[in-house]
């Protein structure tokens, strides 16, 4: 399993929503992908950053930051070419991500 995969599936097993991945190489070099997913809580949002964590270091990557764990409405984590956006609904529409890089 790749390591998007890998992320996807850490996501959809803790329950997270609108999962989206953006393919954005073409347009930057800070990574080939966004992955943003939706936390019904503050908690919930630390669950999936989490659960991303365990399953990326179980196959072998390494998450080479996070960021936003205290307040844990919008979590940043960079895996590489991979960047995971974990927002609260409130949080991920206010910056609407998905917009700015469509």
């Amino acid at each position: 399993m790749n390591k998007l995969e890998i992320v996807k599936k850490a996501c959809e097993d803790r329950l997270g929503s609108d999962i989206k991945v953006l393919e954005i190489g073409s347009k930057t070099t800070i990574a080939d992908y966004f992955v943003i997913v939706t936390g019904n809580s503050v908690q919930h949002t630390k669950a999936l950053a989490n659960e991303i964590e365990d399953k990326i270091e179980k196959a072998g990557y390494e998450v080479l930051r996070n960021e936003g764990f205290r307040d844990a409405t919008w979590i940043l984590m960079d895996l590489g070419e991979i960047i995971v956006h974990i927002f609260t609904e409130e949080q991920r529409e206010f910056y609407d991500i998905e917009k700015l890089w469509d």
